[in-house]
């Protein structure tokens, strides 16, 4: 493709997330833009020289050289995205004039670019830059879900009574609580936070095909191995050491997109029963209001749930990226693949820029979403006494022998639904506490055991049990609900900064 014309602008031509929302924030960017991904080659070719220092494998002075010129100002991203076609991999533009601006910074002429680079490829460092990417986005990340549980796990005790219709495939079911449903919200997006949180993200030094050649030949005569030098580039970078190198054993990468991709599945998940329940005529939830926020460009009634909208989007789109590195991971060929590897790069960063943005919007709406527990009653009495139907029929079938035509209790209770169900939904209350009534005399049943069984607050199981078992699962994660008054702030992955 032809290059812009003259005068075309890079910084206003680049990709700011116009087509994807959920992403498009200055903190998602920060921390997974082209420049984060060029600040992370650099750090890593940094530390190398350093450890290499270290070691008595490169001139003394070389790190502070490097380390200068590994400065992300002095480089062009855009000049080195378009010159990574001649090699396939931004490293290689990019090496070519961090060497050159070590020359320029090697005043005393200590040869300090000899020890740039050396006995690495290009895979160890783009491997080992985008765990670091992935280890600071994975920070920022885990931020926000903490504190979306924080305020899940206090929906969930302030709500534990707070009576609502349990749904099964759309239909009304069984009474529930929403704090059961907040504690279910809290244990997905806490499992998922927690399996994200043990990850291990390793370094790669491998070298041009992965036997450490360079490596051995660069510490031969010295007191360290090429596995030394690996543990401590890991220990520098706050990375994990590995026992060997894995430039064709992606496991590293998969389990990083599919508990990525968890995440977001707990996020969609939430987002989608927000979507349902704060339909108008549902209205059990809100979103928090926000100005300019949910309006419509032609209907000035509306408050779209857009909080929702947005995760959603993500919720369903970040599979197919997990599952694209799924697809490289099964055909990296030979020691060192052609192409599988480069399809990884977009995937696993669109991956932690859907996460990012889901897990900032999520958190937006557990804090500040709003609770109707009316209209949660308004719902569950709909239904009238036939949601407790199955409490009944365990109750009363017992105390009910075989009729004349061979139907036994259940048998006859069941026949009590089926007349009821067949009449107008009005007045289905009415007829199922009648028929009920005349098949089931006081003597068997008084109207005191009744009136408990078709009590939707009698017939909740271990409900309030299930929801403290799920908290005390995920101690780390239940936090508090809010800050005291005065403490520190912290960066809004939608934009903006929170109190």
């Amino acid at each position: 493709m032809n290059a812009p014309e003259a005068g075309g602008n890079a910084a206003l031509d680049g990709d700011f997330g116009l087509l994807s929302p959920v992403s498009a924030s200055p903190a998602v960017a920060a921390l997974t833009g082209d420049r984060a991904v060029l600040a992370a080659i650099l750090q890593v070719e940094a530390a190398w020289t350093a450890v290499l220092e270290e070691a008595d494998l490169a001139p003394a002075g070389s790190a502070a050289v490097v380390a200068a010129a590994a400065d992300a100002g002095r480089y062009d991203v855009a000049d080195i995205a378009v010159r990574a076609q001649g090699g396939a991999n931004p490293v290689i533009p990019l090496l070519a004039e961090l060497r050159g601006h070590v020359m320029a910074l090697d005043t005393a002429g200590i040869g300090a670019g000899k020890a740039v680079h050396t006995s690495l490829t290009s895979q160890d460092v783009l491997d080992t830059a985008l765990m670091l990417l992935a280890r600071n986005a994975v920070r920022g990340l885990l931020t926000e879900v903490k504190a979306t549980t924080s305020a899940l796990s206090a929906l969930a005790a302030q709500h534990a009574d707070t009576l609502c219709v349990g749904r099964s495939l759309t239909q009304h079911s069984l009474p529930f609580t929403f704090g059961l449903k907040a504690a279910q919200w809290f244990a997905g997006l806490a499992a998922a936070a927690r399996r994200l949180e043990s990850l291990d993200l390793p370094v790669q030094t491998g070298g041009a095909a992965g036997t450490l050649a360079a490596g051995t030949v660069l510490t031969t005569g010295t007191a360290v191995t090429p596995f030394d030098l690996s543990d401590r580039l890991a220990a520098g970078l706050g990375l994990a050491p590995v026992p060997a190198p894995w430039h064709t054993n992606r496991l590293a990468v998969t389990g990083l997109g599919d508990a990525l991709a968890a995440v977001t599945d707990a996020a969609g998940k939430i987002a989608a029963d927000v979507l349902f329940l704060s339909r108008p005529e549902v209205a059990e939830l809100a979103e928090p209001r926000a100005a300019g926020r949910g309006g419509s460009s032609a209907m000035p009634q509306k408050q779209n749930p857009v909080l929702s909208v947005l995760i959603r989007s993500a919720a369903l789109q970040a599979p197919g990226q997990a599952a694209q590195l799924h697809l490289a991971a099964a055909t990296f060929n030979d020691e060192r693949p052609d192409g599988a590897w480069h399809t990884e790069w977009p995937a696993l960063r669109r991956l932690l820029r859907l996460a990012l943005g889901a897990a900032g919007q999520l958190r937006e709406l557990a804090e500040g979403l709003q609770v109707f527990p009316d209209a949660m009653r308004r719902n569950l009495d709909l239904a009238g006494p036939l949601l407790l139907s199955e409490a009944v029929t365990a109750a009363v079938s017992p105390l009910l022998g075989t009729d004349g035509s061979g139907q036994d209790g259940k048998q006859r209770l069941q026949a009590v639904v089926d007349q009821t169900l067949r009449t107008p939904a009005a007045a289905q209350a009415a007829t199922y506490r009648r028929l009920l009534r005349a098949a089931v005399p006081p003597e068997q049943l008084p109207d005191r055991r009744l009136e408990e069984l078709l009590d939707p607050a009698n017939y909740l199981g271990q409900a309030a049990e299930i929801s403290r078992r799920i908290l005390a699962a995920y101690p780390e994660y239940t936090g508090t609900a809010a800050r005291a008054p005065g403490a520190a702030r912290t960066l809004d992955l939608n934009g903006a900064s929170r109190g």
